[in-house]
């Protein structure tokens, strides 16, 4: 009877630490993600689902030879003065971007320091803390010609994607809301900073 009791004991806590263990992450159910535009494309389409009408607001997204009208896209680093449009309209450095392999971009067509978004695919996970810190810095540095965001978040979502977003803080909390509902426990909001003080 006591070899029973202690049988049932082992499988019940067996069971228990299988339970336990339900949570934990696994290449099984990780957050699948094809690019950094579906990133954008998701949290975007979200975000004009969720907000009200006066918040919605003409978009376009990739570089200026390729530019896709209301939505994000795919942003081409090949192009001539790449760079340029990166560090002046995004906020992404040199050294940033040496970090990716892969970005994609959108920004308020009116006035873009209302609106302004750049998901980044990073190749090596261990790089996206300093990612984050870099568009952070570049950011908050940066010479604003048409007057400073109100506010700017980072966030990484799953292990090697960072997303940056800055302009009008109520267009910014709904485009956080939009991105944390859409990928859940993976997004994590790394930085929220409100720029004009």
């Amino acid at each position: 009877m006591k070899k029973l009791v202690v049988l049932f004991t082992a499988i019940a806590m067996a069971f228990l630490c299988v339970a336990c263990g339900g949570n934990t992450i696994t290449e099984e159910n990780k957050v699948q993600i094809a690019d950094a535009n579906e990133i954008l494309a998701k949290t975007w389409a979200e975000y004009k689902a969720s907000v009200s009408e006066d918040l919605i607001f003409p978009v376009g997204g990739g570089n200026a030879e390729n530019m896709v009208m209301d939505e994000p896209a795919k942003f081409d680093t090949t192009v001539e003065a790449a760079q340029d449009t990166l560090t002046a309209s995004f906020c992404a450095n040199e050294e940033l971007v040496a970090m990716t392999d892969d970005i994609a971009t959108m920004m308020n067509m009116m006035m873009s320091n209302n609106f302004t978004a750049a998901s980044y695919h990073i190749t090596d996970a261990a790089n996206a803390e300093k990612a984050v810190s870099s568009l952070k810095e570049t950011t908050i540095n940066n010479q604003w010609m048409c007057g400073m965001p109100e506010k700017l978040i980072i966030v990484t979502v799953g292990e090697d994607y960072v997303v940056s977003a800055f302009g009008n803080g109520q267009v910014i909390d709904a485009f956080k809301t939009a991105l944390t509902t859409v990928y859940g426990d993976v997004a994590v909001v790394a930085v929220e900073e409100n720029l004009a003080q």
